[in-house]
């Protein structure tokens, strides 16, 4: 099993930490981030930031990771299950924080387009970053002896970060309203679980 990329690349540089922190409350702030704006309130050129934090997608896409992995823990200690029903109910629960999260909202609304690549495509780390936590739930079933599935590791927590996001992005995808409940089910129905 491959570990997850390195959730901040540049947290080692003081700067570029101080940079990403506030960059990151901004954010969470529900703030459409800026660079110009960011790199002058930290007191120095875009030029300078960029060689910090990257390129705006690319921070987005380090905030973005940064809040995941906590996500996806809280969701897990919700689910209070084990095999495939653990991973069909981590799934539910961490859907539906991200649904009922108002600033990741409108983060979407405001920036469609963008969020979707960012989040659900190979152009960003983001959605790695997803399907290596899945991966490694489902490892961590399958060494326990609680699951069994004819995919592979990554391919079966790759599907299932796809029910995810067709289901949280619905109502940017086909227009449909966000379904938690929906990514529960289809989850326990792809690993064989009821629920």
């Amino acid at each position: 099993m491959s570990s997850p990329p390195q959730a901040i690349p540049f947290a080692r540089h003081a700067d570029a930490e101080r940079a990403f922190r506030l960059a990151r409350r901004r954010f969470v702030a529900g703030e459409r981030l800026d660079m110009q704006v960011l790199a002058a309130e930290l007191g120095v050129d875009r030029s300078t930031l960029f060689r910090w934090v990257g390129n705006r997608d690319q921070l987005v896409a380090a905030i973005l990771i940064s809040m995941t992995e906590s996500a996806i823990r809280d969701a897990d200690a919700k689910s209070k299950q084990t095999g495939g029903a653990r991973i069909a109910l981590t799934a539910y629960h961490y859907a539906q924080a991200l649904i009922d999260s108002e600033f990741f909202q409108a983060y979407l609304k405001r920036e469609s387009d963008r969020a979707l690549r960012l989040l659900t495509s190979k152009a960003s780390p983001v959605q790695g970053y997803v399907v290596s936590i899945f991966e490694r739930m489902v490892e961590q079933e399958r060494d326990r002896g609680n699951l069994t599935h004819a995919l592979d590791s990554h391919d079966l927590a790759y599907l299932i970060v796809r029910i995810i996001e067709s289901f949280i992005y619905a109502d940017t995808i086909i227009g449909d309203s966000p379904d938690a409940t929906k990514i529960r089910a289809s989850v326990a129905a792809l690993l064989h679980v009821e629920l």
